[in-house]
């Protein structure tokens, strides 16, 4: 394996479970040409759709037989098995993330979530088109075992079946754990990665494509213009202070409606703001509006910014004084990455504003460069949070679109 970034060819491939995009724009930005994506969600893949096959970052060549439109794996295998089984030893990868609540170890694990059994799609899909390469994220929880009932054996790590079925199919399966942080991204967000190389591309001088990454990873950075040194959330939103650029009308009535960050450019970004402001011009970026709080939410806000550790969550005893049983609420650290965000936008306050954080601020905490706008509602209570993907949560469960990139270079050049 090439210890180069610089691509040689244009490959292409195929986004599983795409979410709003964050994978397929990394892989975009890495020199890849998507085929097309599935994503079941209607405002995730009006998400995607705007930006990465109609908008600034479209890279797909979509097939003619295929509906620019949300599916899923079982209705594309249902209705179009013809169509995929042309496109056998045509496709240079399949990438995608199995939705991953049941794995989830900040969540309620739960071995028998109907959403584990999606990565059983992933690998019909792998088994039909035949890619060179696999990539699969998912959530650490994919990689440990559930608990087992009384008297009963640890059940192996989801990870391990799905491994093992990948094997079978002729392939060599490389994993590891990935910290965002490591690529430019201000946020501490820890993932499982798995790659899959089909084994006659596996010769006698193959390196772990991990240790390549490790090797590669500071060229990434010089390449990218990013900082050598882990990003700090104030570098990536401090330009966004409601403090220094006021407000402006959103929606609903003048007096009690929602009201957006009126944005000014800064005059002086920092490295990771150019990146990320990249090719956006003089635009303003979408998704500004801010959460309208009642004066006692904006109160108990400044308490917890006041008792609260920055970057370390509420213990037991602060809670009982602010009167929440919420488990995770965190202080964002000006100083450092963020923690890992969650689809829950309460989860995590602004360092210095008594607020949670914007749709956008969250944007570019996950790497989405400014000109990726997120479309949908922004929330969605009750019920149908099982059912819809707004914006929040849509941003909360992307693949940072740098470690995408990342993963995509590395792959490219697999030899």
């Amino acid at each position: 394996m090439s210890n180069k970034l610089e691509l040689h060819k244009k490959g292409t491939y195929i986004d599983l479970f795409s979410g709003c995009g964050g994978l397929s724009l990394g892989l975009g930005n890495a020199g890849w040409e998507g085929l097309f994506a599935v994503e079941k969600d209607s405002m995730a893949f009006s998400t995607f759709k705007h930006n990465l096959i109609d908008g600034v970052h479209a890279h797909f060549n979509w097939p003619d037989w295929l509906p620019k439109q949300e599916t899923t794996i079982q209705d594309l295998l249902e209705k179009y098995s013809e169509q995929l089984s042309a496109l056998k030893g045509k496709v240079d990868l399949i990438a995608g993330g199995p939705p991953c609540q049941g794995f989830s170890l900040a969540g309620r694990r739960n071995a028998k979530d109907p959403r584990n059994k999606l990565s059983e799609e992933y690998i019909k899909m792998v088994e039909i088109i035949s890619p060179k390469y696999l990539l699969l994220e998912n959530v650490r929880g994919f990689n440990a075992s559930f608990k087992p009932a009384e008297g009963k054996k640890a059940r192996k790590p989801h990870s391990m079946i799905v491994k093992a079925k990948l094997e079978k199919l002729g392939y060599k399966v490389f994993t590891d754990f990935l910290c965002s942080a490591d690529f430019g991204v201000p946020q501490k967000r820890t993932r499982f990665i798995m790659i899959g190389v089909r084994k006659e591309f596996v010769g006698k001088d193959f390196r772990n494509p991990f240790e390549v990454l490790a090797d590669t990873k500071r060229e990434f950075l010089i390449d990218k213009k990013l900082p050598l040194r882990p990003v700090k959330v104030s570098d990536a939103i401090g330009d966004l202070l409601v403090q220094t650029n006021g407000l402006v009308y959103h929606s609903g009535s003048e007096v009690s409606g929602f009201k957006q960050i009126n944005y000014i450019q800064p005059k002086k970004p920092s490295k990771y703001l150019r990146v990320i402001r990249k090719n956006a011009g003089k635009n303003k970026p979408n998704s500004l509006r801010l959460a309208r709080h009642k004066d006692t939410t904006i109160e108990k806000f400044n308490r917890i910014q006041q008792i609260c550790k920055p970057g370390v969550s509420l213990n037991d005893a602060m809670r009982l004084e602010i009167g929440t049983k919420k488990q995770a609420i965190t202080v964002l650290n000006a100083n450092e990455p963020s923690k890992t965000l969650t689809t829950l936008p309460d989860d995590l306050l602004h360092y210095s504003e008594p607020r949670i954080l914007t749709v956008r601020e969250m944007a570019r905490i996950q790497s989405f460069p400014d000109n990726f706008d997120i479309l949908g509602k922004y929330t969605t209570g009750g019920e149908r949070r099982t059912q819809e993907c707004p914006r929040y949560t849509q941003i909360g469960n992307a693949v940072p679109p740098l470690l995408g990139e990342a993963l995509g270079k590395l792959i490219f050049n697999i030899k």
